[in-house]
């Protein structure tokens, strides 16, 4: 069975959301920004497994990938805001120009 939506599709969604979580990651100097720039880029990773996965009927390795990464993501998540929150009680910014010296 030929998949309703053309795959371009989803790719093109993926690469906006791709660009829009890299350009978050090159601009914002706040900790918390940077996390959800990451987050894009992941969510991106998993449209594509799964629009991928959607043209192989006979394996779901692409949804089974796309499940693996979000739960990388989750726990990536979880260990980064432990992190931010940390540095945050020590330096009392999440500013990552201000943060420069894990020294003091």
């Amino acid at each position: 069975m030929q998949p309703i939506v053309p795959i371009h599709y989803f790719l093109l969604v993926a690469a906006t959301l791709f660009s829009i979580g890299l350009a978050v990651m090159i601009t914002k100097r706040n900790a918390i920004a940077v996390l959800i720039g990451v987050e894009l880029i992941l969510n991106a990773v998993n449209l594509n497994l799964v629009a991928f996965s959607q043209y192989d009927p006979l394996r779901h390795e692409g949804q089974l990938f796309a499940l693996f990464v979000m739960v990388v993501a989750a726990a990536e998540s979880a260990v980064a805001l432990a992190i931010i929150l940390k540095v945050y009680r020590h330096y009392q910014t999440t500013d990552l120009d201000k943060i420069n010296s894990m020294k003091k």
